[in-house]
């Protein structure tokens, strides 16, 4: 044996006999053999330039087939409620996609799942991904599960490329990002960035059928350990980044050909509860001077919205009455009471809650100029707007432009789970192209080849992301 090579095997020997090394050291004892032997050893896939994506589309496309099976409603819609049978089904079969990925999996008290791929650097705080797989009645298949799914796909690919990532890389599927049930969006990210508000109310939320949201979660095995929530909460700087694969729900990108969004903010809704007070009677027997009409005060209303969120002067200033009740409700009776809700959304949070107020002082000049009380106004929830982590676009830029792929910086006028996580972590989403902009409706599709652009970005993005 030459002297070069003994020294060779002595520090190899070093490297056996003291296997709880750190990344850090790992790569100076790697530097040290490279200047001593004058040839390279380091490992290509510790560069996340040199991996090679290679992604099963095939395998993926099924996937979204077979959860959508997984569903309340007939082919091609997809329901799938929070807690009920199709939902734990559905559960179940996500955690056996994460398992056959090699995931470490668990679950937290409400049902957030989180499938881990441990890192060099297990210490380090991870990278994470994800989105929901809940789907409002009669809604589509890509919703949410582009970013589930899709997520187990790129981690996939990073194994097949052979990857090795530093800091872990962790998959997430939230709890009902959907209101449908109890009427709390994002419920399970909410709760994850630590809103106390909302583990006290879901001590007492019910849903439409008085089924209280803790029965209805230990039916699907969850909160078996008392009525306290707590133990979801996620401290800040829990994730050194978190990325969302999604569906943009809009036409944008389709109708300029382009193949990935780059979310730069996310707007966030407030919502209104109104409702007005008149005087009923029979339409023949009440003249038109004479009447209290309290459908008429929401109509006015409801115009009012669009004006105020039109004079703001901003394209991302947005409003609708997405509920209008009348009672008694029926079509020989002046309405008595009205009943609206409303939803006004902004990425610039002043604009947005200066549109709520000036509905407000509408509000009050309807009631003088009908004669009506106003009974309630009320703003049901009112959450900020969130900024994308300029890191977290960097990344996603440039893996989208080592892809070859074309790209545009763009908001976000849904919300989704990454609103919340931005809470905890710099946060970034990543936007593929939808047909026409469907969402939330049977029709919603994204093609394979868009997804699977989508998937490789997003596992560029992570790679990065992990070695940071």
């Amino acid at each position: 044996m030459s002297l070069l090579h003994f020294h060779f095997a002595l520090l190899l020997l070093f490297c056996k006999t003291f296997p709880a090394i750190s990344f850090q050291q790992h790569e100076e004892i790697t530097t040290t053999m490279e200047q001593f032997s004058a040839y390279s050893i380091h490992e290509p896939p510790h560069s996340s330039q040199s991996i090679s994506l290679s992604l099963d589309a095939h395998a993926l496309h099924n996937q979204f087939d077979e959860l959508s099976a997984f569903s309340d409603s007939p082919h091609p819609s997809v329901t799938r409620v929070l807690y009920t049978d199709k939902d734990v089904l559905a559960r179940r079969y996500v955690k056996n996609l994460m398992e056959i990925a090699g995931l470490s999996v668990r679950e937290d008290a409400i049902g957030n799942i989180f499938g881990r791929w441990e890192g060099l650097e297990p210490e380090f705080a991870a990278v994470a991904t994800g989105s929901h797989i809940d789907a409002i009645p009669f809604s589509g298949k890509y919703d949410g599960v582009v970013g589930v799914l899709g997520a187990i796909e790129a981690i996939n690919v990073l194994k097949r490329s052979g990857f090795k990532p530093r800091r872990s890389l962790e998959v997430i599927l939230f709890t009902s990002e959907e209101p449908t049930r109890f009427g709390i969006g994002c419920l399970g990210s909410r709760l994850l960035s630590g809103s106390e508000n909302l583990a006290n109310a879901l001590k007492t939320a019910t849903d439409s059928q008085n089924t209280s949201f803790l029965d209805a979660a230990r039916s699907a095995g969850y909160a078996k350990d008392g009525d306290d929530l707590s133990s979801v909460f996620l401290k800040k700087g829990a994730y050194s980044a978190f990325v969302e694969l999604h569906i943009e729900q809009g036409p944008i990108l389709e109708n300029e050909g382009i193949s990935i969004g780059i979310v730069t903010a996310i707007a966030a809704p407030a919502s209104l509860k109104v409702e007005f007070e008149g005087n009923g009677g029979h339409v023949g027997a009440v003249l038109m001077p004479n009447r209290n009409d309290a459908g008429l005060a929401a109509a006015e209303l409801a115009l009012a919205v669009e004006k105020h969120v039109l004079d703001s002067g901003s394209i991302d200033t947005v409003g609708t009455v997405g509920i209008l009740e009348l009672h008694p409700g029926a079509i020989n009776s002046i309405p008595s009471k009205s009943h609206i809700e409303i939803d006004t959304r902004d990425i610039d949070e002043e604009r947005r809650n200066h549109v709520i107020e000036k509905i407000h002082q509408s509000a009050i000049k309807i009631t003088k100029t009908r004669g009506v009380k106003l009974s309630e106004f009320s703003i049901i929830s009112q959450d900020p707007p969130a900024l994308s982590s300029d890191a977290v676009i960097r990344a996603v830029e440039t893996a989208t432009r080592e892809l070859n792929l074309t790209s545009k910086l763009m908001i976000s006028r849904a919300y989704h789970d990454s609103l919340f996580m931005a809470r905890l972590s710099p946060t970034g989403m990543i936007f593929i192209p939808c047909y026409k902009g469907y969402s939330h409706k049977p029709e919603e599709f994204a093609s394979i080849q868009d997804v699977a652009n989508g998937v490789k970005v997003l596992a560029s993005t992570l790679a990065k992301l992990s070695l940071q």
